[in-house]
């Protein structure tokens, strides 16, 4: 009996660690063509495999709607049909930017054509080619078409280390300065934007021209680029749909090497649907230095301990486990403009504990503890706490400042010379009238 159970435990633990669950939802919507939906069925099988719920739609069909009533009924939505110029009503840029306002994340596949999606990417600093200019190289040597492109894929913070060059084929795009873009896939340095006769150097820079963006070339431009919005909710632009095709996946390239479209695609998905790089902060905590509940207001030049708990989501477990890895992580304790910016260090000793320590500036007021958190490809920390600061009571100051001595030895010599003088002069003036008294006798 022992045996069984254990071996059920087993089985479960097992079982738990194959599925990677999203910490906003398992709810997926799938806009694609019908006829094209088999062509990616490995990425859907890996998907439900993982445990989301995949529902499918025509671009052109009424139902399922994205949002109905203000609300969405998806969690997640994976836009594949690239193509499409005509959407349903409720499929449309407004749609998708409001969906992001309500927490739902984004993948989205852009074309080489002007569709409606094309605007939707301008709106988060993307800007596209001219239409039917998609991305060539013509290095490595191949049999392929110069627009099928092996990709190197460099680690950061979405993408793992180790994954094998990608096939890509599409349409690349440059990147605004807008500081919540996330590169994922730069293009290789050796490529351009061309049209589809292959690249005549008259095109090329007719191409560039009609832009207005001058060369479209080299590694300043992305294929694959994530966005994350003020409300942690993500959005990934994907060049091509075809990265994600069953072709791609199971295409070498080279002889023995497999594509890492696979793996690739997965991290795509764990970062856009809120898998990975997922944290937040628990609670925080404020009180005097050998204190340990938060007064009601602080008095100037207080010695004060701010705790901040920091939890990262783990995806097998669908848990929040403690997180002390942050090395860089601030507060601010700020009226209007920050009086005091000090380091939030990890506690060694208690795992996702994260503290400071300093001294109210001499000012009163209403002042915040704010942390504020924001590094590419990771969930925004952000934290904001008011707390009054007064002056101290009359009876709080102390009774004697050490700056003060020389005005102390004033008032107290006056007075002691007052007191001498006033006694010499009374008793001067009873000295002469016992003088005179003696003088009338």
């Amino acid at each position: 009996m022992v045996q069984l159970r254990s071996l059920f435990l087993l089985v479960v633990s097992l079982a738990t660690c194959l599925y990677a669950r999203s910490s906003t939802g398992d709810s997926v919507l799938v806009v694609v063509e019908p006829n094209r939906q088999d062509d990616y069925s490995l990425f859907f099988d890996g998907l439900k495999e993982q445990g989301y719920e995949l529902t499918f739609r025509a671009p052109k069909a009424e139902g399922p709607l994205v949002i109905e009533h203000d609300v969405p009924n998806f969690a997640h939505v994976i836009l594949l049909a690239s193509e499409t110029k005509n959407f349903a009503k409720d499929i449309t840029p407004q749609s998708f930017v409001q969906l992001l306002g309500k927490k739902t994340n984004l993948i989205i596949a852009l074309s080489s054509k002007q569709t409606p999606m094309s605007s939707l990417a301008a709106e988060f600093s993307l800007t596209l080619p001219p239409p039917g200019t998609p991305l060539v190289s013509y290095f490595p040597e191949r049999e392929e078409s110069p627009q099928v492109i092996p990709v190197s894929v460099q680690a950061n913070s979405i993408v793992s280390s180790n994954i094998n060059p990608v096939w890509f084929s599409g349409v690349p795009h440059s990147i605004g300065n807008n500081p919540m873009i996330v590169p994922i896939l730069r293009a290789p340095e050796e490529s351009f934007a061309s049209e589809t006769d292959g690249g005549s150097p008259d095109s090329l820079v007719d191409a560039a021209e009609r832009g207005g963006e001058g060369l479209w070339a080299g590694s300043q431009l992305s294929l694959v680029t994530g966005f994350q919005t003020l409300d942690n909710s993500r959005v990934t632009f994907v060049g091509g749909v075809n990265v994600f095709s069953d072709e791609f996946a199971q295409k070498e390239i080279s002889k023995g090497l497999p594509s890492g479209n696979a793996a690739f695609a997965r991290d795509v998905v764990a970062w856009t649907f809120q898998e990975t790089n997922v944290f937040r902060i628990e609670s925080t905590t404020h009180h005097r230095v050998n204190a340990t509940e938060p007064p009601e207001q602080y008095t100037t030049n207080d010695r004060l301990v701010y705790n901040a708990y920091i939890s990262k989501y783990n995806s097998k477990t669908s848990t929040w486990v403690p997180y002390p890895e942050i090395r860089d992580l601030q507060l601010e304790f700020t009226m209007l403009d920050p009086h005091v910016r000090t380091a939030l260090l990890p506690v060694s000793s208690n795992p996702g504990k994260y503290s400071a320590t300093f001294r109210v500036p001499d000012r009163h007021g209403v002042f915040k503890f704010v942390i504020n958190y924001k590094r590419k490809g990771l969930t925004y920390l952000t934290s904001s706490m008011t707390v009054p600061v007064v002056p101290p009571r009359h009876d709080g100051y102390p009774r004697f400042l050490s700056a003060a001595w020389p005005y102390y030895t004033g008032a107290i010599s006056t007075s002691i010379a007052f007191f001498l003088f006033s006694a010499l002069w009374l008793a001067g003036d009873s000295r002469e009238k016992k003088a005179k008294g003696h003088k009338a006798e």
